[in-house]
């Protein structure tokens, strides 16, 4: 049975995605259809937790209690069939935060990191700015299909001196749900080259019917790093509380080497909380919000198709569509459209080619369908009367 979704009008709360309109995009009057959160009430299990938390008063020092990575490692078992072991999981505040890091347990300054792209877009940040080089191998595109062109990633692995590669797992932005033979050539690959995986899997349970997250740890020992959460699941982004899971000895402990220079090991108690209510009875919830953004999906569908020369790629996992619009903005055309004819606020594609290759996806768009069908259909009414037949 589903939860029924409550959407909230986020306005004047201080949201990222609604109140930050003017700060990011200069004006406030947009539709907020970027940065990667929902517009819905937790569920009813979190919101209980939450209340019964805050009644309660105090809020002094917080030992983490055995029901919260309990309900973590039966959420993976269940779901995705992966059998996480207590010792393996270590915080962070959030996947973004964890990249950062393990880049730098796992690698040294100079070597290269090797990418997919287009990718989500703060994994640059997380080479560059620790001392790493990007060595970015492009996923082929056809008709807005992405698949990963292995002989070019093997052997920028090889040119470039990779040492580790950050693989998203469903992959943000083209939506892909990595099939198994996919994963186990991208893990050969790295193996046989001694490539650290660092898998970004915070949108693991966000995939439509007919698909599979297959846990990348599952398929390959060797150096599997996982970095997930519940805050893409369950739209809790703002309580900040990440997982870890790190099964390899050697880098296990390299990891907590490294962690105690800053003695960040662990988070606020409200994130543990939230996590472990929603671990244990969000389900129903989420199954609504699934279907929701299958349905917000298929509209925008429908408007694609009324676009000459648009190609909207599946949507496999995640909530964000990758909306191609080469064939029918000009270049350096799309903020101006998109932002000022349409009046839309989404994240423009350049930003997830990179430093180096961020032309390539100049007239790309990516929508966030975690919204009310109102918002999508308002969308896609303005998409088409500009850009349509």
């Amino acid at each position: 049975m589903r939860e029924e979704l409550i959407y909230n009008d986020r306005r004047g709360t201080n949201c990222v995605k609604w109140d930050g309109l003017e700060a990011a995009f200069g004006e406030s009057d947009l539709i907020p259809l970027w940065i990667a959160d929902m517009d819905f009430k937790l569920p009813a299990c979190v919101r209980k937790a939450m209340q019964d938390w805050a009644e309660y008063g105090i809020y002094g020092y917080y030992k983490v209690p055995d029901g919260y990575y309990d309900a973590f490692i039966n959420w993976e078992k269940q779901r995705h069939g992966y059998e996480v072991k207590r010792e393996w999981i270590r915080f962070s505040p959030g996947v973004v935060s964890a990249m950062f890091w393990l880049t730098q347990v796992c690698s040294l300054p100079g070597d290269g990191v090797a990418l997919l792209l287009p990718v989500y877009h703060p994994f640059y940040a997380a080479i560059e700015k620790t001392g790493r080089r990007i060595v970015g191998s492009h996923l082929r595109n056809e008709g807005g299909v992405y698949t990963v062109d292995f002989e070019d990633f093997e052997r920028r692995i090889v040119d470039e001196k990779a040492s580790v590669f950050i693989l998203c797992s469903p992959h943000n932005p083209v939506g892909r749900v990595w099939q198994q033979w996919e994963l186990e050539k991208l893990i050969a690959i790295c193996q046989k080259h001694n490539v650290t995986i660092l898998s970004d899997e915070i949108h693991h349970d966000l995939v439509q019917p007919g698909h599979k997250h297959i846990p990348t740890a599952v398929l390959g020992g060797g150096k599997i790093v996982t970095v997930t959460a519940a805050s893409k699941t369950f739209n809790m982004a703002g309580l900040q509380n990440s997982f870890l899971i790190i099964p390899d000895d050697t880098v296990r402990a390299a990891f907590d080497v490294y962690i105690d220079r800053f003695h960040v090991t662990s988070g606020n108690m409200a994130g543990y909380i939230a996590a472990r209510a929603a671990y244990e009875g969000g389900a129903p919830w989420l199954e609504s919000v699934l279907a929701l953004v299958g349905s917000n999906f298929e509209i925008l569908k429908q408007a694609a198709a009324k676009i000459p020369g648009a190609a909207l790629s599946p949507l496999e996992g995640t909530y964000l569509a990758w909306l191609d619009l080469t064939a029918c903005i000009p270049g350096g055309k799309t903020k101006e459209i998109i932002q000022d004819v349409c009046r839309l606020a989404v994240n423009l594609g350049h930003i997830f080619g990179g430093p180096e290759n961020g032309d390539i996806y100049d007239r790309f768009i990516r929508i966030n369908l975690a919204t009310s069908e109102d918002n999508i259909r308002r969308t896609c009414e303005s998409l088409v009367s500009v850009l349509g037949k």
